[in-house]
């Protein structure tokens, strides 16, 4: 397991809160998600491997040259991260995609994406447990799948529209889970958490 550190958190304390609240050698998602000109994006993915996590993300429609720029920015550091790009947001469906000018099914905006970000050479993408066989299908075994919208059994979904079980979406093949509100929103979060670890163990066995 490790952290992930999102834009809220971030945007509130900066570099120096991240250096103060990771200890030395956890892994740690930087989701910060950048989507900018090319060069713009470079130096952001430059400033934030100085942090060191292991992955960090840009958003797939930024497009090919943005997504090849953040490679090879992330490829200079010593961190050397795993490049990650967002498809389609867990919170869209095919009515918001349709709304900005997006036709088809969420499935297919993400294929059309990751196989956009799989030639820039990035190493996986973030998408919904909903795609993870498609793209395992169109992208590989290698392609890394991190899978955020993870609800266990029972929790609210709040603004999340595709979403799945952490047994579901391990079983599927997903590389990472991401679970925030279910584990940050509970009475004793630390509680929350072992119960998903002890689930997953389960399967695991």
């Amino acid at each position: 397991g490790g952290l992930k550190i999102g834009k809220e958190f971030f945007t509130a304390h900066g570099p120096a809160g991240v250096r103060k609240i990771v200890p030395e050698g956890m892994p740690f998602f930087l989701d910060l998600k950048f989507h900018d000109i090319p060069n713009t994006v470079a130096g952001a993915v430059r400033a934030a491997c100085a942090l060191g996590p292991t992955m960090l993300n840009v958003h797939a429609a930024g497009g090919r040259a943005m997504m090849t720029a953040a490679r090879d920015a992330a490829a200079e550091s010593a961190a050397h991260p795993w490049g990650l790009a967002v498809t389609v947001l867990t919170s869209l469906d095919a009515g918001d995609l349709a709304d900005i000018g997006v036709r088809g099914a969420p499935e297919e905006q993400v294929l059309r994406l990751a196989t956009l970000a799989q030639k820039a050479g990035l190493d996986g993408v973030v998408c919904s447990a909903q795609e993870i066989s498609a793209l395992r299908g169109e992208c590989g075994s290698d392609f890394k799948l991190v899978v955020p919208g993870i609800r266990p059994q029972g929790s609210a979904t709040g603004d999340q529209k595709r979403t799945m079980t952490p047994i579901e979406a391990v079983q599927r093949g997903a590389d990472v889970l991401v679970i925030g509100r279910p584990i940050t929103g509970a009475p004793d979060p630390a509680a929350a958490a072992q119960a998903i670890v002890a689930e997953l163990a389960d399967v695991a066995a």
